[in-house]
């Protein structure tokens, strides 16, 4: 359990989170909401925000774990809960997930100078390297099943 949240909520978060669906239709917010930051599209950019928020709860809880996103959120789960890891850091994976963080945060900063080749890059850089560690916590979470 998280500290401070409900086991009950933080259940219903991580199993309709699951569903491939919702996994898939975040990726690309990081892109809108640096895209709606760079263009000065403030209710896109308030969209973008509810969309993040409520996305999770917006899909069923997953019927299999056949599909890649719901492994991979399943295995983010498993290691920040099952164990005891961070989701930063500067040790492998965990360095991927960092570099992705501190490239998304030099998006938003190119965003808002409205440097189009620093959004882009940032953007590509931060999603390239998220699913990267989601891919490595899926071959561990993989193992670990069996």
């Amino acid at each position: 359990m998280v500290a401070g949240i409900p086991e009950q909520f933080e259940d219903r978060f991580w199993s309709r989170h699951s569903n491939p669906k919702s996994g898939w239709t975040r990726v690309p917010s990081g892109a809108v909401l640096v895209y709606a930051i760079y263009r000065r599209k403030w209710r896109l950019l308030g969209a973008v925000l509810v969309w993040t928020a409520i996305n999770p709860f917006l899909f069923p809880p997953a019927e299999t774990e056949d599909a890649w996103m719901t492994r991979a959120v399943l295995a983010e789960r498993w290691w920040i809960r099952e164990e005891t890891n961070r989701t930063v850091g500067l040790g492998y994976p965990n360095i991927c997930n960092t570099v992705g963080a501190l490239a998304f945060v030099y998006a938003l900063f190119a965003a808002w100078r409205q440097s189009p080749t620093g959004a882009t890059l940032g953007t590509v850089a931060s999603v390239t390297l998220k699913l990267w560690w989601l891919r490595v916590l899926v071959k561990y979470y993989d193992r670990q099943r069996g």
